[in-house]
Order: C-alpha cells, then sequence, then structure tokens
C-alpha cells in the first residue's frame, strides 16, 4: 500500500494485522472499530460492549522503543502508517493514545500473568504501554474471500442452517470425524475453520488442510463442508477463546457453533451457589452453542463411542489426546487405525520424513502384493500398504 505522503510509522507484527482485518471486517461486531480509554474501561468492567458480551478491551498496543516515542508524541488528526514485515499494510488516523497495563491485559486473555505460560510469555513481548485508537485502512480481502466461499457455499446447498466448527486437526484423529459427521446430521452446511497459527510448531497449517480435504472430499457428502482458514491471533487464546469463537462465528453467517466436551474453553468456575461455565457469559450473541460429547475407542464395545453412553469403565477406553498421536507421528510411527485414517497417517508421516527409504522401489515389491506391473509408488503409497498388512488378522 502506498502513502499520500511521508507518514511516520507504526510497526505491528502478523497477529496485529490478523486483529485489524477481523476488526475493520466487521467479524468481531459490536466491536467495529479500536476501543478508546473509555470504552476500555466499560468492558473491562461488565465484560459487554452494547449490552453484548465481549471478553475484553480490544486495542492496539504494540511494543517497542520506536513505536512507543511515535505514540507518545502523536498528535490527534495525525496519519500513521501501519508496517508489517518493512511493509506498509494500512493508515490509522489518530484520535486518542491511553497507557495500559500490560499485565492486566495478560490477565483479561489469558486469565493469568504468569510468564511461564508460552503464550502469556508471547504476548508480553508484543504488549507495549502504550494503546491508540482512530480510523483506519487496511487490505480486507483475506475475510472477504472467505465470505465469498461461504456464500457460494450456501447458495449452492440452499442453506438455512450453518454451523462453525473451529479445529487445529494436529493432526485429525477419528474424534474429529464423529465431531464433524455428528454436526452434519444437524445441520445444512458446516464451515470448518481451520486455525492458523503464527509459529512452525507441530504440523505445517498446509499439511492440516491437506488432511481435512481429503477426509472431506472422500468421506462426506459433497459441497457440505468448507474448509477456511482462521489466523489464530493472540485474541482467541485463554479463557475466552470460545466466546471469540461465537462472535467470529455469528459474524460469517453461522446459525451454531460446535464444540467438544473436552474443549479447554468451557471450563466450569463456581459463581453464586451454582456451577456455571463460560458459556453462561454469552449475552446478546444470537447463536446456539452446542457440546458434543467426548468420544473414546472401547475395546469391550470395539468402536467409537460416547464417554456418557459406553457402559464400560475408562480402563477399556483409548482416548483421543492430539499430543500423543502426533509424537507417535513425529517418531516416524503409524499410529493404529482406530486413532487416524490410515491414509491421514501415510501423508502426515511421509511429509514429517521425506526420503527416508534408500530404495523404496525395492522395499515395496519384495513386502507389498503387487500387480506384476512395474508402477511408481510414493511414500504415502508404502505407508498405506503397510497399515493395510497391518490390519491383516488370519496369523493373529
Amino acid at each position: 500500500m502506498a502513502s499520500s505522503r511521508k507518514n511516520r510509522a507504526l510497526y505491528i507484527d502478523h497477529e496485529a494485522v490478523s486483529a485489524l482485518i477481523l476488526l475493520k471486517s466487521g467479524m468481531l461486531s459490536p466491536v467495529n472499530a479500536l476501543m478508546n480509554a473509555a470504552q476500555s474501561k466499560e468492558v473491562l468492567a461488565t465484560g459487554m460492549f452494547q449490552e453484548r458480551t465481549f471478553p475484553f478491551p480490544l486495542i492496539l498496543s504494540p511494543s517497542g522503543k520506536v513505536n512507543e516515542t511515535i505514540l507518545t508524541s502523536a498528535s490527534k488528526g495525525e496519519m500513521l502508517d501501519l508496517v508489517c514485515d518493512n511493509k506498509i499494510v494500512g493508515e490509522l488516523c489518530v484520535d486518542e493514545v491511553f497507557q495500559i497495563d500490560p499485565r492486566e491485559r495478560l490477565r483479561q486473555i489469558y486469565g493469568t500473568e504468569d510468564l511461564s505460560h508460552p503464550g502469556v510469555y508471547a504476548t508480553h513481548k508484543r504488549l507495549g504501554k502504550y494503546a491508540i485508537c482512530g480510523d483506519y485502512s487496511i487490505d480486507l480481502s483475506p475475510v472477504e474471500s472467505i465470505q465469498k466461499m461461504i456464500e457460494e457455499a450456501k447458495e449452492q446447498t440452499s442453506a438455512e442452517h450453518i454451523t462453525a466448527i473451529f479445529m487445529a486437526a494436529n493432526p485429525l484423529h477419528r474424534a474429529h470425524e464423529r465431531l464433524i459427521r455428528q454436526s452434519l446430521e444437524r445441520t445444512d452446511l458446516i464451515i470448518l475453520f481451520l486455525l492458523k497459527p503464527y509459529n512452525s510448531a507441530n504440523l505445517s497449517y498446509e499439511l492440516r488442510y491437506q488432511t481435512l480435504e481429503f477426509f472431506v472430499e472422500n468421506y462426506l457428502p459433497r459441497n457440505r463442508v468448507v474448509i477456511v482458514p482462521l489466523e489464530s491471533s493472540y485474541i482467541f487464546a485463554g479463557s475466552n477463546e470460545v466466546i471469540l469463537d461465537a462472535i467470529v462465528a455469528k459474524n460469517y453467517g453461522c446459525d451454531r457453533l460446535m464444540i467438544g466436551q473436552n474443549h479447554a474453553g468451557i471450563g466450569m468456575y463456581y459463581d453464586h451457589n451454582s456451577n456455571k461455565s463460560i458459556l453462561d457469559r454469552l449475552i446478546g450473541i444470537d447463536i446456539e452453542v452446542g457440546i458434543a460429547s467426548e468420544y473414546v475407542y472401547c475395546n469391550q464395545c470395539k468402536t467409537l463411542v460416547s464417554v456418557q453412553t459406553c457402559p464400560h469403565g475408562h480402563h477399556h477406553h483409548i482416548s483421543y489426546h492430539s499430543e500423543s498421536i502426533l509424537e507417535l507421528m513425529q517418531q516416524g510411527l503409524l499410529p493404529p487405525a482406530v486413532l487416524v485414517r490410515k491414509e491421514i497417517s501415510a501423508m502426515i508421516v511421509a511429509s514429517l520424513y521425506p526420503n527416508r527409504f534408500k530404495n523404496l522401489a525395492k522395499l515395496y515389491y519384495d513386502i507389498m502384493p503387487v500387480n506384476g506391473l512395474l508402477e511408481e509408488h510414493t511414500e504415502k503409497d508404502f505407508y498405506v500398504e503397510l497399515m493395510r498388512l497391518y490390519q491383516t488378522t488370519s496369523l493373529n
């Protein structure tokens, strides 16, 4: 973006850009602009904005000595360039600059200011002591492209009821598949918001998208599930994640949000002699929130079951812990098919261990059944066929 004149600049990161795009495009409504000092105090005191739930003030407070110098010397009406990775991404007209307490900001978002928490520490590093508000311009095409995808899907399916599911799929496992299938029974269209973080930890977004796309295209009714990216910025962190998910889902046109029973964001708390969850704080956000049962594999039932309906004890249950399943894959092991679909395991392990075998063709033809023809096989093909051998039962 080119500036019409030589402006001073604020230097922001990709997380701030993402939040500013969501805000400007109306996806965080009823909040449609950066909050000023008075609005911030109101939200802090009430947890509400315009009589609707909003968990914390939505402000821009970039860190760094250069930014602090700009903010403390900015005058009302001054135009500032917004710069990310040495590129001008927007322009802001200064309305008000006010001081904030970074540690209080951390408590608002995460419920704690303990810097041993990785998310708290990462956010603390990017928080400054001053916040700025004012009208701004920024490229809204990332949100507009998602809106277009959703509108086209609605038209193709004549959808009246739309359900949102926010998912990391890190990795995609059988319980994720059951949640999606179960949700499809009660809706016309599902929007899968695939979380796109700002670090390279665990599986890449591209690989997670590839596995989710494979499942959707091959094992679900055509055109009834749409996968869209959601940049997982700091505003979605901590105990307020479900509230922000509900707000974003509603503003993208969904009338239902589906979450898992073990979602970290719905933890119980005690208030006025009764047990409540974060969902009890949703006021004025017109969206239904459904909570799916926790699913496990029961070695007595021999299938995927809900813990609420299975009569067998926990010692018969195999849980779907993403971290443990991912650890198997990171060690080069294929998880059992009851945990992860074999084709998906093959895609992930092949990506994590490229060119793993010295002579894949020889290994493939030595231990796999073939039709006698010379064929090209990938490492993914090898893993799929290997899993089929693991599932052979005649010699067990």
